[in-house]
């Protein structure tokens, strides 16, 4: 199909589509269509980008569409930053410190090359990875032949090795799809189906009886279920930091708080990057940044894909509700996301969702009333002793869809040098592993000649959490530092001597936020109403900062505002 064709089928569709679309026209480039010109509602274009998706001959779509509620674009002025000049160099620059970027860095450390992993934000998992379910799916949804459906199924069958070897918790629960009428059984045979060609170990569709066997704590109205045995669970941030550690341990660096501000090419490769900090010069820059992989790649001249955020709402409930599941529980996909539902953590607490919800800007991660009820009667829905009254707390993560829902993992072929790790929104947490086996066979395509390091570890090896030691083990682990025998966090057993080592780790923790992660102070029934001013007071005293300095996630999040009275002692509260 011809590029003008192309064009000539979308104009068509979008007559008979009956969106609200005057204004809206397109162009087409190799297959690529970019959308442009105006509408009443970001929604709107949304629907537009994936409409023109589905188009036969289209390889990707580009929306540029405007509306009155798209955030307007500023156009910052970068010579201040280029007179910084030359701030660092490296072989290999990673741009986003999310799950991709970090299970990248790892991946490559295992040469002999100085890799530097760019973070905008105060702390690595600050954007998509920090607020997703953690579920390591099976792979059952993907369309077959997508990149989705190969890395997720190979991606889930390799987290029992990194558990292993990066020392965090996984649990291979298994999943359901569940339904209720011979209609449901219809949707959930075809979504077997689909599973087998993908490639899913041990998929079925079973009774809603023998489901209650496996988890009795399903809903008895369910009457079908879609049985994955290789679903599971980590907490998603708990790995990123495992892979951004075990990438320090084989020398990687981590640069927090440095914003790639442009790409810098010449004759057709790129040199680096232009940063908050100055000029990074790399001759391979790796683009995995999360909901802005698609303004990275425009800054390299090699845009074909947008990025649309998704937004999605999670749960948390109290562990008074531990035991009631074991497994993750769901409905069937529909309108390009999962059937977010109810389940178990690594830690016992039950999460609820996600919900999905197409929002205009991408730092909009608020909680909407209709998106906390849809997750909480969901969860009430497929399961039986679940109730809304031990809502411990509730949030929203970012997806980085593209408008053909799936990931772009290749080189740049317009830019050498470059390469595109973009659009990896659910299954990415669960194809990360495979994500970065193919970063690195990408990676030796533009160098082969790469010398592996014969001092590669893969072993990553962390303390065991004081809230998990037997009385033996505390009373050694308080021996050791009195600091672990001083409780700070009760609601999870978090102690002074956990903080101090978040605090001074090799991806140090300077907000509460990044404590938080690490350690769980702050994540329990309480949410940090009794722990959070201790916790605060410590990363002042360690930092070396005044209190008022401290943040909960970066600048703009500071937690106090102004000295209080002088505290006897003369210590300020």
């Amino acid at each position: 199909m011809t590029d003008n064709e192309l064009v000539a089928n979308f104009e068509k569709a979008l007559k008979e589509s009956g969106l609200p679309a005057e204004k809206v026209r397109a162009k087409a480039e190799d297959g690529i269509l970019t959308l442009y010109g105006e509408v009443d509602r970001w929604a709107t274009a949304v629907d537009i980008g994936h409409m023109a998706a589905k188009l036969p001959g289209a390889v990707n779509v580009v929306v540029d569409i405007t509306s009155p509620d798209l955030p307007k674009k500023e156009k910052r002025d970068l010579a201040p930053y280029r007179a910084l000049g030359v701030a660092d160099r490296a072989d290999v620059v990673i741009i986003g410190g999310g799950i991709t970027g970090c299970a990248a860095a790892r991946q490559l450390s295992k040469y002999k090359l100085d890799i530097l992993v760019l973070e905008r934000k105060e702390d690595i998992c600050e954007g998509t990875t920090k607020a997703n379910n953690g579920m390591v799916h099976s792979g059952y949804d993907s369309r077959p032949g997508t990149l989705k459906a190969k890395y997720n199924v190979q991606g889930n069958a390799m987290y029992t090795q990194w558990a292993e070897e990066l020392d965090f918790k996984f649990n291979r629960t298994g999943s359901f799809v569940l339904g209720f009428t011979e209609e449901d059984r219809a949707t959930l045979e075809k979504l077997c189906e689909n599973g087998k060609k993908n490639g899913v170990p041990g998929i079925e569709v079973i009774s809603g009886d023998r489901a209650r066997q496996i988890e009795p704590g399903l809903s008895d109205a369910v009457t079908w279920a879609l049985w994955t045995p290789t679903a599971g669970y980590a907490e998603p941030y708990e790995v990123a930091l495992a892979c951004a550690e075990n990438a320090v341990d084989n020398g990687a660096r981590f640069k927090l708080n440095c914003e790639v501000l442009d790409v810098l090419t010449e004759d057709g490769r790129v040199r680096g990057v232009l940063t908050t900090e100055g000029i990074i010069e790399a001759p391979v820059v790796i683009n995995a940044a999360g909901v802005y992989a698609d303004e990275i790649a425009e800054m390299a001249g090699d845009l074909f894909y947008s990025i649309h955020n998704r937004r999605g709402t999670l749960v948390i409930l109290d562990k008074e509700n531990k035991g009631k599941l074991h497994t993750y529980s769901g409905l069937a996909p529909s309108n390009y996301t999962k059937g977010g539902g109810p389940m178990a953590t690594p830690e016992g607490t039950l999460l609820l969702g996600p919900s999905a919800k197409e929002v205009p800007d991408k730092e909009d991660l608020g909680v909407d009333e209709d998106d906390l009820r849809f997750v909480l009667d969901k969860a009430m829905m497929l399961t039986k002793g679940i109730s809304p009254d031990t809502v411990i707390t509730y949030f929203s993560g970012a997806r980085a869809a593209t408008y053909n829902e799936d990931f772009i993992i290749q080189n740049s072929q317009k830019v050498k040098g470059f390469m595109h790790v973009a659009g990896i929104q659910s299954p990415g947490f669960a194809s990360a592993p495979a994500i970065a086996q193919r970063v690195e066979e990408l990676y030796l395509e533009l160098n082969p000649d790469a010398e592996p390091d014969p001092n590669y570890n893969p072993i990553r090896r962390c303390k065991k959490p004081f809230r998990d030691c037997n009385a033996e083990e505390r009373r050694a682990r308080i021996a050791e530092n009195p600091a672990y025998g001083r409780v700070i966090c009760r609601c999870e057993t978090v102690t002074e001597g956990e903080i101090l080592d978040a605090i001074h780790g090799k991806i140090p923790a300077r907000t509460l936020d990044a404590v938080k992660r690490r350690t769980r102070a702050g994540m329990g029934r309480c949410q940090a109403g009794f722990c959070g001013a201790r916790v605060l007071a410590i990363l002042a005293r360690e930092l070396g900062k005044r209190p008022d300095e401290i943040t909960l996630k970066g600048k703009g999040s500071e937690v106090l505002i102004a000295e209080n009275r002088p505290a006897k002692g003369g210590e300020q509260q």
